[in-house]
């Protein structure tokens, strides 16, 4: 049956509520034709409408109430057990609490809550009037899998393991790959989906001497997830190659690949990566959401004075913009988020990526083919023939693109690009040893733009505690000012694990002022650079994420971990502080 029984559909009544729009709701129908999922789920996926937003509507439209994220967290156990684990697996549904006014009614979440099919067989099998909510699936999915998904990737190992067992006995030598088992299928689509929802960025599949070790990066730490036996790798390996279209048979060199996957109706771009080790080939997923990286300025969390620097940026008619930082810093999201911030319908925006990591319609993006000769360099050459308002480069990587990147900013382009460097003030230093002149720099960059990633503290369980004077240091403060200074520690509950949960930005924005063009053409260093941006109101990356410290958002050992331009006390300061934690 089908979600709403009501006379009126679903996409009417969301437009005449002003939910969306009768474009996006056209373009949902055609994406719904495609993915086969219901219409909500659908504009969930796209991003068109928040969960939190579509559950809201559900309830004060449709009759029927909705259920929290947290409730679902915080479910009864034993409303499960009533129902049984088959009928929830089957159903995708989550029994969640006891209606405490009606000793024989139990409380269901279900994405479909007027499918009475699934309602009868509820009742059925528990015995209970069943009392529907209704929750996106996404929700409902999160919780199961906490509940059955890792017990059901073991089980589907040991189905392996015994069918191993009997085709080849105990011998280990290398078998022919069993791609089309079943329990393989099942635990690779379990490891994505696991990693998916538990909000990983990559998934590591390590070959090791003796097992195979299944790891993800959560909030830019590494976590065991499984061990399984090495007779699996060959298996597991030519399973992801098969769907990511590599080629199973070589396995002597390194391969690229990547594919498509949707988790509870939200659609991933995952880039796979094969390497031959000593033990094996280790293979690397790396998650992206589609939608993930093309979100409204608001999403970058900057403070208010870093916005009005970053919007005086982009008001630039023409040079260039840098966005810089280590691997996983956020740089893409932010290329990302300007882009979108600029895209207009009269202007011509053009990209060079290697590689295109999201389709953001209206923008003309060039994928970099090394074998075909089309690099950044070569790419560039032609953009500037393609009328362009708007360049994005992925990176500037050597002093070709470099060169290219200047002189187009110089001829009246905005460019838009990263660089792998440490801080604002390095960027230019760096660009210098490329072979652009300083003061092609002063006149080509508008503005810099330096970021990390720090992990958030779990709000439910961070600890206050009064700083020391050595944690005043590191804070930028003065050490013998009484006045008492709170900061938080993490803990770990049930809700976070760890201490933490999920992730900050912190920024450095360096707009190049008359001031800073003035020492271009002076004697450069990246020290006389930084002072003169900080005597102009810049916050460095130390003093964003003491800011951050200061206001409970993270920690003095995550502020220390990603801002490392400290002098040589501080940073000894900040490894016995570490230390000690």
């Amino acid at each position: 049956m089908a979600l709403f029984g009501a006379k009126k559909r679903l996409g009417d009544m969301l437009v005449d509520a002003g939910m969306i729009t009768e474009e996006q709701l056209k373009n949902a129908l055609e994406e719904q034709k495609a993915n086969k999922q219901r219409l909500g789920e659908t504009l969930m996926s796209m991003g068109v409408m928040t969960q939190q937003s579509f559950a809201e509507f559900f309830s004060s439209s449709m009759g029927l109430e909705a259920v929290s994220q947290e409730e679902l967290h915080q479910h009864d156990p034993r409303a499960i057990e009533i129902v049984t684990e088959d009928i929830v697996r089957k159903h995708q549904i989550l029994p969640f609490a006891f209606d405490p006014n009606n000793i024989n009614a139990i409380k269901v979440a279900m994405a479909e809550p007027n499918n009475l099919g699934v309602i009868d067989d509820i009742e059925m099998a528990s015995g209970m009037e069943v009392e529907p909510y209704y929750a996106p699936q996404a929700w409902i999915s999160i919780e199961l899998d906490k509940l059955f998904g890792k017990r059901s990737t073991m089980e589907a190992a040991q189905e392996f393991e015994e069918q191993h067992k009997a085709e080849f006995g105990d011998d280990d030598e290398e078998q022919e790959d069993t791609v089309g088992d079943a329990p393989i299928v099942k635990i690779v689509r379990a490891m994505i989906q696991q990693s998916v929802r538990e909000g990983a960025s990559d998934i590591h599949i390590e070959p090791m001497e003796r097992q195979v070790r299944v790891r993800s990066r959560v909030d830019g730490m590494l976590q065991e997830d499984a061990v399984y036996s090495l007779n699996m790798l060959a298996a597991m390996t030519a399973r992801i190659k098969i769907i990511s279209g590599l080629d199973i048979s070589e396995k002597r060199k390194p391969q690229d690949g990547r594919l498509t996957y949707v988790v509870d109706g939200i659609e991933y771009d995952v880039r796979v990566s094969i390497l031959p080790t000593v033990y094996g080939e280790k293979t690397v997923m790396r998650l992206t959401k589609k939608q993930g990286l093309t979100q409204p300025k608001s999403y970058l969390g900057l403070y208010p004075d870093d916005e009005v620097k970053l919007d005086g940026i982009m008001n630039n008619p023409h040079g260039i913009i840098l966005v810089t930082g280590p691997t996983g810093s956020g740089k893409s999201t932010t290329c990302y988020t300007v882009l979108n911030e600029l895209n207009k319908p009269d202007v011509n925006i053009i990209t060079v990526e290697d590689p295109v990591e999201a389709n953001i319609a209206g923008i003309n993006q060039v994928q970099v083919n090394v074998k075909a000769g089309l690099t950044f360099a070569s790419a560039l050459r032609s953009i500037l023939r393609q009328d362009p308002d708007i360049i994005m480069i992925g990176e500037i990587r050597d002093g070709e693109t470099a060169q290219i990147a200047v002189q187009a900013s110089i001829t009246g382009h905005l460019v838009v690009s990263t660089l792998h460097t440490n801080s604002t003030s390095a960027s230019i230093t760096r660009l210098i040893d490329m072979g652009v002149e300083p003061y092609l720099i002063g006149d080509a960059v508008v503005g810099i733009i330096a970021q990390r990633l720090v992990r958030r503290l779990c709000p439910e369980c961070k600890a206050p505690h009064e700083a020391t004077k050595q944690e005043k240091i590191l804070l930028g403060m003065d050490e013998n000012d009484p006045t008492p200074v709170t900061v938080y520690d993490p803990v770990g509950c049930e809700k976070c694990g760890n201490g933490y949960k999920g992730r900050k930005a912190i920024y450095e924005i360096m707009p190049i002022s008359a001031g800073i063009r003035r020492i271009l053409h002076e004697t450069v260093t990246a020290e006389k650079i930084e002072e003169a941006a900080v005597s102009e109101g810049m916050n460095t990356l130390r003093m964003s994420g003491a800011r951050n410290v200061l206001e409970g958002v993270t920690t003095i050992a995550e502020m220390a971990r990603v801002a490392y331009d400290m002098d040589a006390q501080t940073a000894a300061d900040s490894s016995q502080i570490l230390e000690e934690e």
